[in-house]
């Protein structure tokens, strides 16, 4: 059992307004995530933990020094068993981890009692070690492939930004237009969005009205939907801005849907193309939550909203322009998806092998006949 192989430590209580925003060293507790930061550590690297509450049966390897928190257990092996071999070992018990926690109370929460006598076997140092160097190989796999994944993204994202700034920019917005029409400089109309486009604010729906899986996406104050609804309050094909909550973040929503209080939903005129103006208020970002009134919850107004100035070039102009910015997303949605299916084949392949490396029952089984034979023997013999 694994109660007589390891022992289980309990973290150290800390509080919320203890944490430090740039604090050295994380705080591990019932999360898969961190809990913030402080100066000081209770724990050395390359620990193993699990989460007691919460996320309760949770495991993750800490490379580095970190505080554990009261509702986290640190795991620490003793004489014949590996720490990397346990922790591939616990891995392979996660789902289990989750099972046995305690569902009937909120958080959720697992015993130490009953992770203690999970069996783990327990072949030589020299087999824990090739299994560990197999299982390492693959988990350093995957994280080069997310790195890979990140510095693509951020290539491809700079490139779209770079892109998007000069589609959208005054003078080229005026150089294109003169181009194709052969016009005054005047063909660019600045415009407040107010003047072009109509701003409607949603309504909010309590939580008990929500589901999991109906008709329409219901968006609060994040880009996120917090649940689904079975009616709608706006057809699809528009530009809302969030104003509250993830304050002055911009989406486009393709499908009808239903936007609450928190959400501005913006309806344009027949000269103003909906997407166009999406990707020119994306452009205007960094002006937009600059506005944004910093409190508890974060705010903005509508008033900041409807004034801010909008380049409106011919509906021609507009159409061209969406249809580059468009590609471009296609571009990053193809990085995004291309990498992660790669990375999700690569866990499965060390899934699997974690699971053939650390399941040794036919191994077991075959000893136990062995031993049997032998001891059948020595009694034959005996007897003779």
């Amino acid at each position: 059992k694994l109660g007589e192989v390891c022992e289980i430590v309990r973290g150290i209580r800390i509080r919320k307004n203890d944490l430090i925003p740039e604090g050295k060293y994380p705080v591990v507790s019932g999360g898969t995530g961190y809990m913030g930061y402080l100066n000081e550590y209770n724990r050395d690297e390359k620990t193993i933990t699990i989460a007691q509450y919460g996320t309760a049966g949770y495991v993750k390897w800490q490379e580095k020094k970190f505080w554990a928190n009261d509702v986290c257990f640190c795991v620490y092996p003793k004489g014949m068993v590996l720490n990397r071999y346990l922790y591939h070992f616990l891995l392979n018990k996660q789902d289990y981890l989750y099972k046995i926690s305690n569902k009937s109370a909120i958080p959720y929460s697992i015993s130490k009692e009953n992770i203690l006598k999970i069996r783990i076997p327990i072949p030589s140092i020299e087999t824990q070690e090739k299994i560990v160097k197999i299982l390492d190989s693959y988990t350093k796999y995957i994280t080069e492939l997310q790195e890979k994944l990140q510095i693509e993204l951020q290539s491809r994202n700079k490139q779209y930004n770079y892109y998007r700034d000069t589609l959208l920019s005054e003078d080229y917005l005026n150089k294109i237009s003169n181009k194709i029409f052969i016009q005054s400089n005047n063909i660019i109309h600045k415009t407040k969005l107010i003047e072009i486009a109509r701003l409607s604010r949603g309504k909010r729906l309590v939580r008990s009205e929500l589901h999991e899986n109906g008709q329409y996406p219901v968006f609060q104050n994040s880009l996120t939907p917090l649940g689904y609804y079975n009616n709608k309050n706006f057809d699809g094909e528009k530009t809302c801005i969030v104003t509250a909550g993830a304050a002055g973040e911009i989406f486009y929503q393709e499908r009808n849907f239903w936007a609450a209080d928190d959400v501005l939903v913006i309806t344009t005129d027949n000269n103003t193309l909906n997407k166009y103006l999406y990707y020119f208020l994306l452009n205007k970002q960094n002006l937009i939550k600059s506005k944004v009134r910093k409190a508890s919850v974060p705010r903005l107004s509508r008033d900041d909203i409807e004034k801010i100035e909008v380049l409106l070039p011919p509906i021609e102009i507009q159409n061209k322009i969406v249809k580059i910015l468009d590609r471009f997303q296609e571009l990053l949605s193809d990085t995004k998806g291309l990498l992660p299916l790669e990375i999700e084949q690569r866990r499965k392949q060390y899934e699997y092998y974690r699971e053939k490396l650390l399941t040794f029952d036919s191994i077991c089984a075959r000893t136990n006949e062995r031993t049997n034979e032998r001891t059948n023997e020595r009694t034959l013999l005996n007897n003779i």
